[in-house]
């Protein structure tokens, strides 16, 4: 029997969706092993934190923190991107977490820096380091 001679008693077959995801399926992207945190996704949250909180310190630790931060999240980013499956979505949390605490620590720490030299172009460095010479400066100035 051909397929163009259906016989009205049977019912016909009805071709199968195209690919439905079933709950059974991989849900990460096809990876069927055990999903790992990002690398540095730790240190560049622990990074960042820290170049907001070092930010008063002439603004150059946190600077460096901040820049070592946003270096360490970029390879990440990558590696999470090339293989999403592969790594938990809290390490990328964390990751984005630390990148954006990272980018206000580097704002915070080049406004104190642009801050500290302004003081130091207007009022000298040792007047900065002495309140004394600062309040005469000060004085003079009005």
């Amino acid at each position: 029997m051909s397929e163009e001679q259906l016989d009205p008693q049977e019912t016909p077959r009805s071709t199968p969706p195209p690919f439905q995801e079933s709950k059974f399926a991989p849900q990460n992207g096809g990876y069927n092993g055990l999903q790992q945190s990002l690398p540095n996704a730790t240190v560049v949250l622990v990074l960042g934190i820290l170049s907001i909180v070092t930010c008063c310190c002439y603004g150059v630790i946190g600077l460096v923190l901040g820049i070592v931060a946003l270096v360490l999240s970029k390879k990440d980013r990558i590696l999470y991107a090339t293989n999403v499956g592969a790594y938990t979505e809290s390490s990328f949390k964390n990751l984005n977490a630390g990148r954006v605490c990272a980018i206000i620590g580097l704002i915070l720490n080049i406004l104190y820096l642009l801050l500290t030299i302004a003081f130091a172009i207007l009022f000298g460095w040792a007047a900065m380091s002495d309140p004394q010479a600062l309040r005469e400066a000060l004085q003079n100035l009005q």
